[in-house]
Order: structure tokens, then C-alpha cells, then sequence
């Protein structure tokens, strides 16, 4: 299984160079509260004025033993971060995304930062990016994920809240993908989160605004790059759909996110993103290109050493999912996922259940969140709930 590291590249000259800017940057004050984040194996980090550092860990929210950061400190803590460009981009926007580094105890550490303004002060959200990315099993991952890593074209979504470890899966995928076929990858990302190294694959990784203005024209030169496979991230607008679909038409398999609760409601999600008179068109692009939709959400879980698991529901797009899409019976859909489990489908109920079996959650974390709880009840009991008529 090929590696991700968090500054690592298979060219020695760039590992070099990368390695010796990074010890060339000036040792900042708010590099401190970073390598506390990382020791405390916390996934984000918190600044807001007047609260002291806040690390999300395992899901849970927890104060650093600090005073509040009053806003001079504030200032001082977050202004040296930005480059040029990005203090430009915080200004006129009143926030700015962008990757940043820091080495703890010899490893560099890759978060995913977000600069905000709240009530006209500075603040700070940052995500620690994994170094490395386990395969399937080690996340917990279904196995019938790894179907869907050998289409040669069409649109792959991961569906899921902001947090629910979308990112890491497609990772995950593109590593398994790394590393048993000889293909292209192109990632187009706001900003850089996993850098790859290639295994079989050959990778390029393109930052929206620090090596391509926008993601209108990384597209644009995508398709000029000869690509098997794109990344182009999180489907937020009509325009990156539609650009999206037409690379999966064109004889692509391209990945991307969307903020979505399950896999039938991405359907919808997608539609409100067009106008109504557009929607027929849609579903049938949907129909036709869309070749799975993964979602997912995070669980605290019970087994010792292991924080929390995914969840997780899977909707291939067979005949069936495929004609209920095109007719408008998205209400069908779910219904069509439980009973798919010959096809490598699999609903939150059915996931549950394994999480549960497994004894990596229990079953109040379960019931929770599961979307039908009579459903899980009947599974716990031992139906086979995968049956048609079962409900």
C-alpha cells in the first residue's frame, strides 16, 4: 500500500528543497498550540477571542489549560501565518483557506486552516491532516468500497457533514487505486491536503490559487492534462457539478464531496443546486455517470485505541437505483439500497449492526443516530432485513 506523508515526494531535489523552506520559516508563536494538537491526537483547533484554545478530540470539544486569548494576543498569534496573497484573500472575503506546516519531534505535520472574522475579530479553525492514510480495513472501512476503485470512468461522491472523514476515504481509495494500477491523477484542491507518494500511479496535485488562479481554469487545463482520474473536491455550485459530470462523461472517473446526510438525499442536494426546469436533465446525467455515492459519519467507538468509526451507506448505480433516479422516486431509494446488498450495497442500519457485532460502538451510540430504529431493532435481533417486504 503506498504512502502518504505530509511533505514527502518521490522527487529528492523537491523533498530537499520543501525540507530546507521549511526550516528556513521563522518559528511562530502559534506553533505552539499546533504541536499540542497533535500530542493530544486531536483532530481541530479552535481560536476564538476571549476563550482560551479549544482541541476537538475524538469528537469532544476541550479547553487547553490557558488563559483566554484577548484580541492583541489574537493578532499577534494568527496576521504572521498569512502570506501575501492570503492576507489579500482575508481581507476582501473576511476569511481565507490555505495548508499549513509544522514540524513536531522530527515529523511535518500538515493542518487544513481556515482564517475567519467573528464579530469583526480575528479567529481560527484548522483540521490536522492524518500523515498517513490506512487502507480500507484499518478505517473500517466496508469492503465493497474497493468495487467501486475499479471503474474506468463515471463520478464517485462521498456524502457527509463537515468532519464525517470524506476526505480520508477518498484518500484511501486513491491509494488502493495507487497502488495496484498505472494510471494519472489529478487533484484539484482549496488547499492541498494529503500529499501522495506514487506508487504505480502517476500524481500531480494542483493548489487552487497557489500553482492555478481558480478552479474554472484547473479544470480547463485538466482536460488538456491527460487524466484517468480527477479529484476536484466539494460539489458546492452548478458550475463545478456540471464541469464534474462532463469530465466523467468525457471518459473519466472523477471523485468529489457534497455536504449531504445520506446517499438517497445527495440526489436532492445535487437538484437544488439547478433550477427546477433543469432537474430532468440532471437526473438523467445523475442516472447515467454517477457510479456510487458513499456516506458517511463518525462514531465515538468503544474498542480500546480507537477514537471513533464510520459509518457507513453505499448506493451503486444499478439498473434499479439507476431507474428510480430518472423516474423522480427518490423516496424509493432506500428501500433499494437495503434490499442491494448482493450488488455491494449497504444502508446505515446494516452498517450499524456490523459496528455493533464488531463491538466497536454501542448500541445507545447506534440507536442514536440510526435513521430507522425499529429497522436496527429487528436487525439486532437477527432478521434479515435485507429482505424485500421486510417493512
Amino acid at each position: 500500500m503506498a504512502s502518504v506523508e505530509g511533505t514527502t515526494s518521490t522527487d529528492p531535489t523537491v523533498d530537499r528543497l520543501m525540507r530546507g523552506l521549511l526550516k528556513e520559516r521563522k518559528e511562530l508563536e502559534v506553533d505552539k498550540l499546533f504541536r499540542a494538537l497533535v500530542k493530544l491526537e486531536g483532530s481541530d483547533l479552535h481560536l476564538k477571542v476571549g476563550q482560551p484554545p479549544i482541541v476537538r478530540v475524538h469528537g469532544q470539544l476541550k479547553p487547553l489549560n490557558r488563559p483566554p486569548i484577548e484580541n492583541e494576543e489574537m493578532v499577534r498569534l494568527l496576521v504572521p501565518m498569512m502570506d501575501e496573497r492570503n492576507r489579500r484573500i482575508f481581507e476582501e472575503d473576511g476569511g481565507c483557506d490555505f495548508a499549513y506546516i509544522v514540524n513536531v519531534d522530527g515529523v511535518d505535520w500538515r493542518f487544513r486552516v481556515n482564517m475567519l472574522k467573528q464579530l469583526g475579530k480575528i479567529g481560527l479553525v484548522a483540521r490536522r491532516v492524518n500523515n498517513y492514510i490506512p487502507p480500507f480495513e484499518g478505517l473500517y472501512l466496508p469492503p465493497s468500497i474497493e468495487q467501486l476503485c475499479h471503474f474506468d470512468q463515471g463520478m464517485i461522491l462521498l456524502a457527509g457533514v463537515t468532519g464525517s472523514g470524506k476526505s480520508t476515504t477518498i484518500g484511501s481509495m486513491l491509494n488502493y487505486i495507487n497502488s495496484i494500477y498505472s494510471k494519472h491523477i489529478l487533484t484539484l484542491e482549496d488547499p492541498i491536503e494529503f500529499v501522495y507518494t506514487e506508487d504505480k500511479c502517476l500524481i500531480n496535485q494542483r493548489e487552487i490559487g497557489e500553482d492555478v488562479r481558480n478552479f474554472e481554469i484547473g479544470m480547463k487545463h485538466a482536460v488538456r492534462e491527460d487524466p484517468d482520474i480527477i479529484v476536484v473536491g466539494e460539489m458546492r455550485d452548478q458550475e463545478t457539478f456540471m464541469t464534474a459530470i462532463h469530465a466523467a462523461e468525457t471518459g473519466h472517473l472523477v471523485f468529489g464531496t457534497i455536504h449531504a446526510s445520506s446517499a438517497p438525499t445527495t440526489i436532492g442536494r445535487i437538484l437544488d443546486l439547478f433550477p427546477e426546469e433543469m432537474h430532468g436533465a440532471i437526473r438523467s446525467a445523475i442516472a447515467f455517470n454517477m457510479k456510487g455515492i458513499i456516506a458517511q459519519k463518525l462514531l465515538k467507538s468503544i474498542k480500546p485505541g480507537v477514537g471513533r468509526v464510520p459509518t457507513v451507506e453505499i448506493m451503486t448505480f444499478t439498473p434499479m437505483i439507476q431507474k428510480l433516479v430518472l423516474e423522480g422516486q427518490d423516496a424509493k431509494l432506500p428501500d433499494a439500497i437495503r434490499i442491494g446488498a448482493a450488488e455491494g450495497m449497504q444502508d446505515f442500519t446494516m452498517s450499524l449492526k456490523q459496528l455493533i457485532d464488531a463491538e466497536l460502538i454501542d448500541r445507545p451510540t447506534a440507536f442514536a443516530v440510526a435513521p430507522n430504529k425499529d429497522l436496527l431493532k429487528m436487525a439486532l435481533k437477527g432478521i434479515d432485513v435485507s429482505q424485500p417486504g421486510i417493512i
